[in-house]
């Protein structure tokens, strides 16, 4: 309908009625606002009807969200596990297990002082010589023994109550930091799969039923905005030059209210939408270019309304 309004418009430009009141006639055309996922889902529900009043980001289309929300709670898990990880990395072992390396330690130090004791009561015996130095020399082993182990397990105490190396802490930071952002991602895509209208306006078309499979990208409802209605319009090779940008013109139509205008905002600098006729010097001023004006908000026109605008 558009490609005929824009034909027709231009021919009656071209052939020049009007022209001595430099009337320049066309018709109304909206932009409209499409409300799109940026993922394929299948619809679940349509909160508005075509003709339907919206309000800017009012929630008009919830798609499926199964797979998201999977995503998203294996995602939280991934963050709660990496903050597991670097917490143990910062505190050292676990109390059970330190626990357990300090009661080893404790059992240790009380075979060191029996051996301790073992000992010198053997070197007074060898002194009064009751025993031979065959038995002092097995105690003297066995207390060396007792006191390497004192020595190991006091090591491993001491390493278990220490925070991770500078190393695996920056590593742990980095993991749990990577699982955020993909917990971020997540959350995301599940907010995504509700559509909101990004303007006020009218519900044009509903281009999807629940149920269906909606791409990414393609459109489930246009939103028309009442007060942001164009006026599309073709000039003829003789004014071009004497037209523009900025330029304000009046409006008229059938029903119009008075005093409508609009201001010019485009202006083609190739001939456009011209009738189909060969192009001559002698008819050059069949010629014409389309442009577009803005129209003052409340006019109250509808997309494919003939306007008339003059200077």
């Amino acid at each position: 309908m558009s490609a005929v309004l824009d034909w027709l418009a231009a021919a009656v430009a071209a052939l020049g009625f009007g022209s001595e009141a430099q009337v320049y006639n066309g018709y109304a055309e909206a932009d409209y606002v499409h409300v799109a996922p940026l993922t394929a889902g299948r619809i679940v529900s349509l909160a508005a009807d075509e003709g339907d009043s919206v309000a800017a980001g009012q929630v008009l289309v919830l798609l499926e969200t199964d797979s998201q929300t999977a995503a998203l709670q294996a995602a939280e898990a991934a963050v709660a596990v990496a903050r597991a990880n670097l917490d143990n990395l910062q505190t050292g072992s676990r109390a059970a297990e330190i626990a357990v390396v300090a009661a080893s330690l404790h059992r240790a130090e009380a075979d060191r002082n029996l051996a301790r004791t073992t000992l010198a009561r053997s070197q007074r015996l060898l002194d009064q010589g009751r025993v031979p130095q065959a038995e002092v020399d097995r105690d003297r082993s066995a207390l060396e023994s007792a006191e390497a182990q004192v020595d190991q397990l006091s090591a491993e105490l001491e390493v278990a109550q220490l925070p991770a190396r500078d190393a695996q802490r920056l590593a742990a930071e980095a993991a749990l930091d990577m699982a955020r952002a993909e917990a971020d991602v997540a959350r995301s895509n599940l907010r995504d799969r509700s559509l909101a209208s990004p303007v006020a306006g009218k519900v044009e078309r509903r281009f999807y039923e629940p149920g269906e499979v909606a791409a990414s990208g393609t459109p489930v409802l246009s939103i028309f905005q009442p007060d942001r209605v164009k006026a599309v319009f073709f000039v003829p090779e003789p004014k071009r030059a004497a037209t523009a940008l900025g330029d304000r013109l009046s409006v008229s139509c059938d029903g119009c209210p008075p005093g409508l205008s609009a201001r010019i905002t485009r202006l083609a600098s190739d001939p456009q939408y011209t009738p189909p006729i060969l192009y001559s010097r002698d008819e050059r001023d069949r010629l014409v270019f389309r442009a577009e004006a803005v129209i003052d908000e409340g006019s109250g026109l509808l997309p494919g309304q003939p306007l008339s605008l003059s200077p």
